[in-house]
């Protein structure tokens, strides 16, 4: 089976929380989403990096959720998602996934 890259799994986290939250109206719902690819790249970054870089990248993941907000007011919502998610996917390569 073909390993799927850490940053398309952070990524996949971030746009789809926040696509199941608006499109369901279930805030809740997003934010499980979010968790459990949170959780799934937490663990590759783990086994493909170590201890120490899946921390700083959990770090940049929960650090893009929580930024995406304030950003979105200036830039627009799908922008700052977009955008944060650029940034940690770009991170996760760089990191774990260009290694292997």
């Amino acid at each position: 089976m073909a390993k799927v890259p850490t940053a398309l799994v952070a990524a996949s986290g971030l746009v789809g929380g926040y696509g199941v939250a608006r499109w369901t109206g279930k805030r809740q719902l997003g934010g499980a989403v979010l968790a459990v690819a949170g959780a799934a790249a937490a663990q590759q970054w783990r086994k493909q990096a170590g201890g120490t870089a899946a921390g700083v990248l959990t770090a940049a993941y929960v650090a893009a959720f929580a930024g995406s907000h304030p950003l979105a007011k200036k830039v627009g919502a799908w922008p700052a998602v977009f955008g944060v998610t650029g940034a940690v996917a770009l991170a996760s390569w760089a990191v774990a996934d260009r290694r292997g």
